[in-house]
């Protein structure tokens, strides 16, 4: 354990150097928008060693850092790229939405070959769950099917897994059984659940904390109608934030994150698209 000076180029270089010398070095940085300081060690350095050296250096390092809206810390500190990491080669990428996961999944990061960027919400610190003592790992590319349902895919990637749960849980009453896919992962992306929920349900929304231009919602939507167009009963829909910088007034805070209400809305919408059409 080094308790570096807050100088995240220095310790990120180190701990890729420190990789490719053989170590598995756990580099944090305390909020995942501080990235940009030391983006060229992870995107130019860390994450094209493997290829680079024609797959003979390995980079097993992990960076943790947390993300997400909600503790009111303004635009600089509340932003979720995963997107960022997940568009780059070479970067494994992991979002835990629950206990179990987290450790799992960091077991997982640690013993991997290849960079991977481990993001923890900061909403979910408090969060409690059962967590097995004895070491366990998930492996990175498979989904967990939250909840099973018949009408509708919803795909959610880390806290928004249970804000979908809190929308699915009121939709019940409605008669709109809600299926919840958290891919665990970004890069890889498990496509096949996402795509075997859609074959069985016909209609897809995705929530995605991220920015919408760009962002997951976007690509795992544009996968869907690119891999599985004739088994769409309705457009799909994304449940993002809008297009701005996180604000700091709590008001406008609460305004930017899709909450429940948001996401059933556009769960009934697709639901009824389905149903008209």
């Amino acid at each position: 354990m080094i308790d570096t000076p807050i100088s995240e180029s220095a310790y990120v270089g180190a701990a890729a150097g420190a990789a490719a010398s053989g170590l598995r070095p756990v580099a944090e940085l305390m909020f995942v928008d501080f990235m940009g300081v030391c983006l060229d060690q992870i995107f130019n350095q860390a994450a094209k060693f493997r290829y680079m050296f024609g797959g003979k250096a390995v980079t097993p390092m992990v960076i943790r850092t947390m993300f997400g809206a909600g503790i009111r810390a303004a635009s600089q500190h509340s932003q979720a790229l995963y997107p960022i990491f997940t568009h780059i080669p070479g970067l494994k990428v992991v979002v835990p939405a629950t206990p179990y996961d987290a450790k799992g999944l960091l077991i997982q990061s640690i013993r991997d070959e290849d960079p991977v960027i481990f993001l923890e919400h900061k909403m979910l610190y408090a969060m409690e769950g059962d967590v097995p003592e004895e070491p366990y790992a998930i492996p990175f590319g498979e989904a967990e099917v939250v909840r099973e349902g018949s009408d509708v895919t919803v795909v959610a990637i880390g806290r928004m897994v249970h804000l979908a749960a809190q929308a699915a849980a009121e939709l019940d009453g409605a008669g709109i059984g809600c299926e919840i896919i958290d891919p665990r992962t970004t890069s890889p992306l498990d496509t096949e659940t996402i795509l075997e929920s859609v074959e069985h349900t016909g209609r897809l929304v995705v929530v995605d904390e991220a920015n919408p231009r760009c962002g997951m919602a976007a690509d795992i939507v544009a996968m869907v109608s690119q891999e599985a167009f004739g088994n769409l009963k309705a457009a799909p829909r994304m449940v993002t934030p809008p297009h701005t910088p996180v604000p700091f007034s709590p008001v406008l805070e609460d305004a930017y994150v899709p909450g429940p209400d948001a996401i059933a809305e556009a769960i009934r919408a697709t639901a009824g698209a389905a149903t008209r059409a």
